[in-house]
């Protein structure tokens, strides 16, 4: 799945987007670019948006959607705060319906579902 990751997010998350092809809005030279114009530029070349704008959806018209968006909720935008829910997000983007919005954020203690630890020595490889 193409994928464009919002000015909010680390270029490194994309390296752990295993089977996506990742690229930051930066790199399409689409630098602060207003979210609706950035959404109908981003349609025509990837499939999902992935953002921590926890108000994109107050922000758009969900029912005229141009992409797929997918909401990281994460303590901050560090890569030691997003790498345990990089399981998730894999997840979703697998099955992440077009034109729709899907959150992400940490389950809590003890759910099945939880990310294992983030690895230090894996991140400081980032």
């Amino acid at each position: 799945m193409r994928i464009l990751l919002d000015e909010d997010l680390p270029r490194s998350l994309g390296k752990l987007l295993t089977g996506h092809e990742p690229e930051t809005v930066p790199r399409c030279g689409w630098s602060g670019v207003k979210n609706g114009k950035l959404l109908a530029l981003a349609a025509t070349r990837f499939d999902v948006f992935l953002t921590m704008d926890q108000n994109i959806e107050f922000q758009q018209n969900l029912a005229t959607l141009p992409i797929a968006i997918l909401v990281v909720e994460a303590v901050s935008n560090r890569i030691e705060h997003l790498h345990p829910l990089v399981p998730e997000i894999l997840r979703e983007l697998n099955h992440i319906p077009p034109k729709s919005l899907r959150r992400v954020k940490r389950r809590p203690p003890g759910d099945a579902l939880q990310a294992a630890p983030a690895d230090p020595a894996r991140l400081a490889s980032l």
